[in-house]
């Protein structure tokens, strides 16, 4: 590709989204320009908006905003690898993941817990036994 022809090469913002493996569909890349959840340069635009190499897009997904430079045009979803250099990815790290937090589960139709599971289930979640909020709840 001549320098001409590379200053020419252009691909509509919802096409190239999706090709870089940005969002899962085109679609959702489309949605997601009508929502106004895609900003080019800093302006809101359409799914038919003309990208160009060295463009900024900000794409809001996931509830998180990714933030990319453009440094290569496709049209065509190609590899991850190969997608990968296709922009410069200047976003802010994603947010940690939480801890998965235990949850205590009953088998359905088992009724009741008993005492035990009770302490138990008190212990897991880091309450006072049943025993101390009796007493707390009886003043002497």
């Amino acid at each position: 590709m001549t320098g001409e022809q590379a200053e020419r090469a252009s691909a509509r913002v919802d096409s190239w989204i999706w090709a870089v493996r940005l969002t899962r569909t085109r679609s959702i890349a489309a949605d997601a320009c009508r929502g106004g959840h895609v900003r080019v340069n800093g302006v809101r635009v359409k799914p038919a908006h003309v990208v160009r190499a060295g463009d900024e897009v900000r794409l809001r997904h996931d509830g998180r905003e990714r933030i990319v430079v453009v440094s290569r045009i496709i049209t065509k979803r190609v590899g991850a690898a190969v997608a990968a250099e296709c922009y410069v990815d200047k976003s802010p790290p994603p947010p940690a993941r939480e801890e998965v937090v235990t949850v205590a589960v009953r088998a359905r139709g088992a009724g009741r817990p008993t005492k035990r599971e009770r302490r138990d289930l008190d212990r897991l979640l880091g309450r006072p036994a049943a025993e101390e909020r009796s007493r707390r709840a009886r003043p002497e």
